[in-house]
């Protein structure tokens, strides 16, 4: 007989962490209390690094196991022994829970800028965050499923698990995506986030150093991901073309992107304050460390560095802007020159799929 849980009333234990190995293979493992792995999770993050999957993106589904456990912890069924019933139970109340650091995040979460028209961090989690634990959920159980440790029922089930793919499909419509699971939460639909001309000089007048307006103009120029920017070392500026060559987050294949001049004039400005770099040394760098003698050094700029240089503009202007955002401007500006097409477009944002309706790119290039 099928339980009947107030889900409200659920609250998830503090237990376990996500915790970076640096002696193991897998970089990262959910443990417990005691600091032991959990060993089917620890098992399905191996198989995960050995399918080709980057390894940056087991942290991610680390966080969203344990988020699962969390829930089964909280309503004592053993994680082999959980069902559909738990996995419609986990999707309705990942729905109206709290983020576990809802009771850090400042007034204005969930709210509109006034300035940017973006909204700040919710304190839920938003159909997306739920839509993608879900898709871990449900990886998960088929590995251990597929080595046949069961019975082992799936609690993630296929929305129509019976029905032959596209059957009955009218040849003059798309084909629909397959395989939708019963209990995902619809995702909406995003706009580009663009950046206007007048908005971004307020930005860049607010940046402090040579190496954060060089970083930025490098950024809005290229359409190129924080984290491939933030990797860039001193072979990857070709001066005489100005071109930057960046590590693609999916691929991980090197590609050569055009940039703008002022934005080789801002690296040439901030170049000249930190020395030579290196053929193989990182491009940027800050000054937060010391040495052995107590000395500050140069240390590669981190992601976490680089938000705090966003919060300290953002804080200035009253803004919520983020690097993404850039991305975005690059885009939407690219669109709106005659002289690139959609395929160019796709090309220099390293996207594998031109996944977002042309409707909604015509109504950004219109506006």
């Amino acid at each position: 007989m099928e339980i009947e849980r107030d889900i409200a009333a659920i609250t998830l234990p503090r237990w376990g962490h996500v915790e970076p190995q640096l002696t193991d293979v897998v970089p990262y493992a959910v443990v417990d209390d005691e600091g032991r792995q959990v060993e089917p999770i620890s098992g399905y993050l191996r198989d995960f690094l050995a399918c080709g999957n980057r390894p940056s993106s087991t942290r991610s589904y680390a966080y969203s196991l344990l988020r699962w456990w969390h829930f089964l912890l909280a309503v004592g069924v053993p994680w082999n022994r959980a069902t559909p019933a738990e996995g419609r139970d986990y999707v309705l109340w990942l729905a109206q829970a709290l983020k576990p650091i809802a009771q850090r995040r400042a007034e204005s979460a969930g709210r509109i800028n006034p300035i940017t028209r973006k909204q700040y961090p919710g304190d839920r989690y938003q159909p997306r965050t739920i839509r993608n634990g879900n898709a871990v959920v449900r990886a998960f159980y088929e590995f251990w499923i597929e080595l046949g440790a069961g019975p082992l029922p799936n609690p993630m089930p296929l929305r129509d698990p019976d029905q032959r793919a596209n059957a009955h499909h009218n040849p003059m419509k798309p084909f629909p995506a397959q395989g939708r699971l019963r209990y995902t939460p619809p995702a909406p639909r995003r706009r580009p986030r663009l950046m206007p001309d007048e908005r971004w000089q307020e930005f860049f007048a607010a940046l402090r150093s040579h190496r954060d307006r060089a970083l930025v103009c490098l950024a809005i120029s290229t359409g190129a991901r924080a984290n491939e920017l933030l990797g860039l070392t001193g072979v990857d500026v070709n001066w005489g073309e100005m071109l930057v060559c960046v590590q693609r987050k999916g691929s991980e294949a090197r590609q050569w992107l055009p940039t703008s001049p002022e934005a080789f004039v801002w690296l040439r400005l901030y170049l000249a304050e930190i020395g030579e770099v290196g053929p193989n040394d990182a491009l940027w760098r800050t000054m937060r460390r010391y040495d052995d003698d107590g000395r500050r050094e140069h240390c590669r700029l981190t992601y976490d560095a680089l938000r705090a240089v966003f919060r300290r503009a953002n804080a200035t202007l009253g803004t919520n802007w983020t690097m993404h955002d850039l991305r975005h401007t690059c885009a939407v500006r690219m669109l709106r020159d005659g002289n690139l097409s959609l395929r160019d477009v796709q090309v220099i944002l390293g996207h594998a799929h031109l996944a977002r309706p042309r409707s909604t790119w015509s109504k950004t290039m219109m506006s």
